[in-house]
């Protein structure tokens, strides 16, 4: 009779967290598609089980609504922002090709449109200032192309502003934090409704960007240092700022930001498939997928160390706990890492997530804000047309 009590209880919960689950708007701030797409000469309208985190036919199956694709290229890109225009290109092709699943959504009707006709909404958010190329008129244009967010610095620095890596480095000379220029991008990033994403940056440039911006910021991919003290991550100060800012933390799923054993492990199984990985990179791959690639080659050993999903939930709580259940979001970084916790390996792994949330007591209504309604506020607080 307990084994059949404990077997009704378990199917109670699944059918709980698929209901609150596809009742609820699911927003992701970060994926990294394009690159992806482009990188393994795939589209995102294909069935890419096995190839990628993520694809369209999955999205929908894993409950996602809204997702806001990363435009990013490493420092060592030449013309960067031909990248970027390239990058959106495949994402309007697919919508193109697509128009009954997914809209590239550039005003709230548009969304709001979308949600309800069970469209997939499509946003794109430009992962490193690098890529305007010191032309602040391209921020326009990037607006006009539909994104809606743009993180200051990836792991490089353009001239006006310092990422987390050159602010931690002795070899870097530059200016920390924002210069003249760049407060500017970020007073023209207000005007036009870019929301202003503080991760990656260093810690100067984090605390210029907060006194210089007019518009709650988000951090579309980041987590808690206390917990995982690595230099993406945010710490509590920033944490609270960001809470005081009206802002929001969206969590990053990537391993190596969960939990600070990882690293050690993840160097350890790069060196063992070097001779692979260096064969990738000759043919010029960008580093980070070939990683993944690999990863996704010797998935057994890549599985096996893994943190678990209640360490990611460790860096929910502690976020919670400082700044409040309106602060925080979902920025999984699929298709732009290498390794997410165990049972969050892709897409139609999001309803897992949710149920960590059900476990720990939250309400239907909180839950509701942190898959998406916590970004929705933002949003509209930066776009309120």
């Amino acid at each position: 009779m307990k084994y059949l009590t404990l077997v009704f209880c378990a199917i109670s919960l699944s059918g709980f967290t698929q209901k609150i689950h596809f009742k609820s708007i699911l927003v992701d701030t970060h994926n990294d598609a394009p690159t992806a797409c482009i990188e393994k000469k795939v589209s995102f309208d294909q069935d890419l089980t096995g190839i990628n985190h993520s694809d369209l036919k999955r999205f929908k199956e894993g409950g996602l609504d809204y997702q806001l694709f990363s435009i990013w290229c490493d420092g060592e890109k030449v013309n960067p922002y031909a990248w970027a225009m390239r990058e959106m290109d495949t994402i309007d092709a697919v919508a193109a090709r697509n128009p009954d699943k997914i809209v590239v959504a550039k005003d709230w009707k548009t969304i709001q449109t979308a949600l309800k006709t069970g469209k997939i909404v499509a946003q794109y958010g430009v992962e490193g200032g690098h890529m305007i190329e010191d032309d602040i008129n391209r921020l326009d244009t990037f607006y006009n192309r539909g994104v809606r967010y743009m993180t200051l610095t990836w792991n490089n620095s353009p001239s006006w502003a310092s990422s987390h890596t050159a602010e931690n480095s002795s070899k870097y000379t530059g200016q920390k934090g924002l210069n003249d220029f760049g407060k500017q991008i970020i007073q023209r990033m207000n005007q036009l409704g870019i929301i202003v994403d503080v991760s990656h940056v260093g810690e100067k440039t984090f605390w210029d960007a907060i006194s210089t911006t007019t518009k709650p910021v988000i951090a579309s991919h980041s987590n808690a240092y206390s917990i995982c003290p690595v230099t993406r991550n945010l710490k509590d100060d920033q944490i609270k700022a960001v809470g005081k800012n009206g802002g929001v933390i969206c969590l990053n799923f990537f391993s190596g930001f969960v939990d600070s054993n990882f690293s050690k492990k993840d160097m350890a199984f790069r060196k063992t498939h070097s001779t692979e990985i260096d064969s990738l990179l000759a043919t010029g791959i960008q580093r980070e997928y070939a990683f993944t690639m690999i990863s996704d080659k010797y998935k057994t050993e890549s599985e096996a160390i893994k943190p678990t999903i209640e360490q990611l939930m460790q860096h929910f709580d502690h976020i919670v706990k400082l700044i409040g259940i309106n602060h925080v979001g979902i920025g999984s970084d699929f298709d732009g890492i290498n390794s997410a916790p165990q049972g969050l390996s892709t897409v139609l792994d999001y309803p897992n997530f949710t149920k960590a949330l059900i476990a720990r007591g939250y309400s239907n209504q909180d839950i509701k804000k942190v898959l998406g309604g916590n970004f929705l506020r933002v949003y509209r607080i930066n776009n309120p047309d």
